[in-house]
């Protein structure tokens, strides 16, 4: 259910603000998106899987929370995040 490190790579070269980032809100919040989406998956053919459904809720919380800070701190580089990950139709 986890993504592949090269995934996460290119999550990462695609989302970083500078060239050693990995660990800005927008990197966060991509990566993040990326494995909600796969649960999501896993758990529309596994109904019964509470334990994974958990964990999805409390990405879920986690990613809410950075999308508030972002929002925050600077509201360009949100709605260009909003943008690109199609979040918030």
């Amino acid at each position: 259910m986890s993504m592949s490190q090269e995934r996460k790579q290119e999550l990462i070269e695609q989302y970083r603000v500078h060239e050693t980032d990995t660990g800005s809100p927008e990197v966060q919040i991509a990566v993040l998106t990326e494995e909600i989406n796969t649960l999501n998956e896993h758990l529309a053919y596994h109904k019964k899987d509470h334990h994974s459904r958990r964990g999805l809720l409390k990405m879920v919380g986690r990613r809410k929370h950075l999308l508030t800070y972002l929002r925050k701190k600077d509201v360009s580089r949100y709605r260009t995040l909003i943008g690109q990950l199609g979040l918030r139709r």
